[in-house]
């Protein structure tokens, strides 16, 4: 892989992230020992934005993989394809992170079946080696080169889990949804939208994270809320941004809409 290939993986625009704890420096602390990641929070509340922040903090180039359950291990690898002149290898993802020094995100890593996300194993522990079986090569990772998984703990069931031989082998950060402060200062920065109206959306956020467990999965997630933000910005009366951006998303039950809506209305 020359220089080339490399660049047109580097983030070149700063990404906006507010820091909400220590996690920058622990981050940073752990990228120094290439010590692999794990990141855990709810959905939408900024895990890959914070990703994205410390690639381009750090100068390192970033691929990232959106798993999902039909992913296997060779969509990771790499395959042979068959061309005009017969049969070329093309290194997955993982390969191309590990040949030039990227932080490679495994994004939602548990919706990749088990037997997939055991081919990260080399790559996390002294080894640092990629083995292709069905090239017959080892690729030794670059000295750049780290994992970072995500995965939302509140979806998981015992059916959808990380093993522990994979979960001991990363250190471990815990994100969560901002305090009301830091939130409106969020939505106010990726909005658009004024102080007061971003209190709003960031009280009625706080009404659905209360209700969960009690007829909703999830809160509404600081994403939901710029894309709120966005739509008031854009003209959209504040009750209808709302239940488009906040509340529709997030259920389809009859009374828990009328639940969130009266929310709504409560503040707006």
């Amino acid at each position: 892989m020359s220089d080339i290939d490399r660049n047109q993986f580097l983030i070149n625009q700063q990404p906006y992230y507010r820091p909400v704890s220590n996690e920058v420096a622990l981050y940073e602390a752990a990228y120094a020992a290439r010590m692999p990641v794990m990141l855990k929070g709810p959905t939408g509340c900024g895990k890959t934005r914070f990703v994205e922040y410390m690639a381009w903090k750090l100068g390192k180039p970033l691929i990232t993989v959106a798993c999902n359950e039909d992913m296997t291990a060779s969509d990771l690898v790499g395959r042979f394809l068959l061309d005009i002149n017969g049969t070329k290898w093309q290194d997955g993802p993982l390969t191309v992170a590990a040949r030039i020094g990227a932080i490679c995100y495994l994004d939602e890593v548990v919706e990749a079946r088990q037997d997939t996300t055991v081919v990260i194993h080399p790559l996390t522990d002294h080894r640092r080696n990629l083995p292709l079986e069905k090239k017959g090569e080892l690729v030794t990772a670059h000295p750049d080169f780290q994992i970072v998984i995500s995965y939302n703990p509140n979806y998981q069931s015992l059916m959808k889990d990380l093993k522990q031989s994979t979960k001991q082998r990363f250190g471990a950060l815990d994100f969560d949804y901002p305090t009301a402060a830091i939130e409106t200062e969020i939505v106010v920065h990726e909005g658009g939208v004024d102080k007061a109206t971003a209190e709003k959306l960031v009280q009625i956020a706080h009404r659905s994270r209360n209700l969960k467990g009690h007829g909703l999965d999830e809160g509404m997630s600081t994403r939901l809320l710029v894309y709120a933000a966005q739509l008031i910005g854009k003209g959209v009366t504040p009750q209808a941004a709302a239940q488009m951006a906040l509340v529709r998303p997030l259920t389809d039950d009859p009374d828990m809409r009328d639940t969130l809506d009266a929310a709504v209305n409560t503040y707006f």
